[in-house]
């Protein structure tokens, strides 16, 4: 009997090693689902692969575990296209997590797939506000700033220095009409007036009609719910017609410092824009930054790929804490809402019950950039408590919450 025992408590023990050794030379695969030539390419594209790669060495040298591999692919903004690369790594390719995705309609299809196959869905770049509203998922956590925050924090911060009206120029498909409308309600809340509005098509090239407009209303701030492209083009023709240094406030609700630099602090100077995260905030960001700038042609990062840096750490870090099990989606998530975590660059956060990933948020004015760095083109207007920088908990009706 007693030799019995030993054979197959000694059996046992082998069969744990030799499980051990095997979960340990499988790698943890996390695919990068981007736009990687398209508008998207330098807000996201390859520089999340580049910042996603950084994360997973930067985490295993001081956690060693299982090794990781980043895939990436490019959706080409088609949603079709996205779905089938993801299916493809889900279903053959042993990816368990899925990051970034800019471009919302296709993020949200992404998320709901990676539901019902029970992986994770890291949302560094795609910014509907659906991703943790009615759309949200237990598998989902969204990292990026969304068009609720985008919409309600300049607003409420431009009304507060007096710019108490507002003329819209807004690209007319769903993201523009979201953030003209969220825009709108906050605007009106804090006391001020929308005194007109225009919609103007995707990837459009001549905005002076647009401008004169704006112009002719009188309002005091004029408001470009207008993505990357679109966006360098408007705020270039508004400097042409001496608006960006006039009287007039041009404020654009959905800005990326690589747009900034596009354009030039020369001309974007004074400008208003708000986002997460920026590579000359504190001594981790510069580092974070200048190690990237090295490995990516001499680029700063944006700060949807810090977003990228920020959750695969964090998703590394669930997913020791669980022992490196990484096949159930649902359980990670569920670690990584239970208690507050950190990572180098962004520093403490936490995840709401939504999904909702929570850090500060900045305003910011663009200013001239010296002659030595012409990266650093923002200065600090108001860093934003976490308690009002994000839709109100009970007003997104995520399924999630209590009470919903």
């Amino acid at each position: 009997m007693k030799w019995h025992s030993l054979a197959a408590g000694l059996a046992l023990a082998l069969l744990s090693v030799s499980a051990q050794a095997q979960s340990e030379q499988t790698p943890i695969r996390i695919g990068v689902l981007s736009d990687m030539s398209g508008g998207f390419a330098d807000v996201s594209g390859p520089g999340s692969v580049e910042a996603a790669k950084m994360a997973a060495e930067d985490y295993r040298k001081s956690h060693p575990g299982r090794p990781v591999e980043i895939l990436s692919g490019d959706h080409q903004n088609k949603a079709d296209v996205g779905l089938g690369l993801v299916r493809r790594w889900v279903d053959t390719e042993g990816v368990e997590a899925v990051i970034d995705v800019p471009n919302s309609a296709i993020a949200l299809a992404v998320s709901d797939f990676m539901k019902n196959a029970n992986k994770v869905f890291l949302g560094t770049g795609g910014v509907s506000s659906q991703l943790t509203g009615e759309r949200c998922t237990p598998n989902t956590v969204h990292y990026s700033i969304d068009t609720w925050t985008m919409a309600n924090v300049p607003t409420r911060t431009m009304v507060k220095d007096g710019g108490d009206t507002w003329f819209y120029i807004s690209t007319d498909y769903a993201f523009g009409h979201d953030m003209e409308a969220q825009s709108t309600a906050a605007l009106e809340k804090a006391g001020g007036k929308k005194l007109g509005s225009v919609a103007y098509p995707l990837g459009n090239l001549d905005f002076s009609s647009f401008l004169v407009q704006a112009q002719t209303s009188g309002a005091k701030v004029v408001a470009l719910a207008a993505p990357n492209g679109d966006f360098v083009n408007a705020v270039k023709q508004a400097a042409d017609f001496g608006m960006t240094q006039g009287d007039q406030k041009v404020v654009g609700l959905a800005v990326y410092i690589s747009d900034i630099v596009s354009i030039g602090t020369n001309v974007a100077n004074g400008a208003i824009v708000t986002n997460n995260w920026y590579w000359n905030l504190n001594d981790q960001t510069r580092d974070f930054a200048n190690r990237f700038a090295e490995r990516f042609k001499g680029k700063v990062p944006t700060s949807l790929q810090a977003g990228a840096y920020a959750a695969v750490w964090q998703y590394l870090a669930a997913v020791d804490e669980l022992d490196g099990k990484s096949s159930d989606g649902k359980a990670i998530v569920a670690k990584m809402k239970a208690s507050p975590s950190e990572d180098p660059i962004f520093g403490k956060s936490t995840i709401r019950e939504d999904g909702r990933r929570m850090t500060p948020v900045y305003v910011w004015r663009v200013k001239e950039a010296p002659a030595d760095n012409p990266n650093d083109v923002y200065e600090l207007v108001q860093e934003v408590p976490v308690d009002q920088a994000y839709r109100p908990l009970n007003e997104g009706k995520c399924p999630l919450v209590t009470g919903n």
